[in-house]
């Protein structure tokens, strides 16, 4: 059990979270959760505190927490949120490239792969920062026609550019020697979509991505993508989805347990929390769904998100700020 399924168990254990639990002398206990906001990273705290906080992707790992902040990467302490440095530039050897316009963040295996909409993914190397490779040369008929989403897991580096395309490498593609201009060994269809940044996490042998056009989650299994890669190089492949009626989904993150969303509707963006297990079986029952916290702090629109232990972190673009909450739990009391 991870820390955030700790933490609503032991809600559960002070509050009698279940919404049918009987209590003797009250009647049947109505419990649900909510946010509270723990703490907030804004512009004030980067560097001299000057600069500006537009915030895209962020990633969190080994205690560090990664902002693509337009054309700089910032990063902090995770637990403590305090600044530790900025990044503007890839740097190997002679090689030097200015960041720009970050969009996407995926850490995995002591690599750092940052996605740029001038149509490249910049390899770091995480505990240097240095550069290791780079995807793309910032034109967009080349490699990638700009770049609006990468995750890596599996073995497998997916990589979202315009419209309705998601380009997949296997990570073993990428060395310090390998050329800017590799191909792909599989592409996908994501059903919809044109120059929006897209967010895309996998888990349990399946990807799944925010297809906030398509107005699903798109699922694709990761044997499937390996066994018919050849394929999908001329007929790109489809996914799984269930339909969400009017619902958008903005931004996704899967834990150990849970799956974390953000998800727009009409003019309101919401922030989801669901079971894992019931999350890729396509059953969407929400154990948390707030559009702002207490009343107040509306949350604008979310590009990314993520958790660690019992907190929450979220991308919130509009209000360019960093969120990150916690849950708290109150119960509505039926009387006898």
């Amino acid at each position: 059990m991870n820390k955030i399924a700790f933490f609503i168990a032991v809600l559960c254990a002070f509050t009698s979270c279940s919404k049918d639990s009987e209590d003797s002398a009250s009647g049947v206990d109505y419990g649900y959760y909510y946010p509270m906001l723990d703490a907030t990273i804004t512009s004030s705290q980067i560097g001299d505190g000057t600069g500006k906080l537009d915030p895209k992707g962020i990633a969190i790992a080994n205690d560090k927490l990664y902002v693509c902040n337009g054309d700089q990467l910032d990063i902090f302490n995770a637990q403590t949120l305090v600044f530790e440095k900025t990044i503007r530039k890839y740097i190997k050897g002679t090689t030097t490239i200015d960041f720009t316009k970050l969009s996407s963040i995926s850490i995995e295996e002591g690599r750092i792969y940052l996605g740029s909409v001038d149509s490249r993914v910049f390899i770091l190397d995480e505990k240097t920062t240095g550069g290791i490779s780079t995807l793309g040369n910032g034109q967009w008929w080349t490699t990638f026609v700009h770049v609006f989403g990468v995750v890596v897991r599996d073995g497998l580096v997916f990589v979202k550019e315009k419209e309705t395309t998601v380009k997949v490498f296997e990570v073993s593609q990428i060395t310090e020697t390998s050329n800017w201009n590799l191909a792909p060994i599989a592409k996908l269809n994501t059903v919809s979509g044109f120059d929006e940044i897209y967010s895309m996490d996998v888990s349990n042998g399946n990807l799944v991505i925010a297809g906030r056009d398509a107005k699903s989650f798109l699922y694709y299994k990761i044997a499937d993508i390996r066994a018919n890669g050849a394929a999908s190089l001329s007929t790109p492949m489809s996914p799984t989805k269930a339909a969400l009626g009017d619902n958008r989904p903005t931004s996704l993150n899967l834990s150990t347990d849970w799956a974390m969303t953000s998800e727009n509707i009409g003019n309101v963006n919401y922030v989801r929390l669901y079971s894992k297990e019931d999350f890729l079986n396509k059953n969407y029952n929400s154990i948390v769904s707030s559009s702002d916290i207490l009343g107040k702090e509306k949350f604008g629109t979310i590009y990314s998100v993520a958790q660690l232990d019992d907190r929450l972190f979220i991308s919130d673009n509009s209000n360019q700020k960093i969120k990150v909450i916690k849950l708290k739990k109150a119960s509505i009391i039926e009387q006898k």
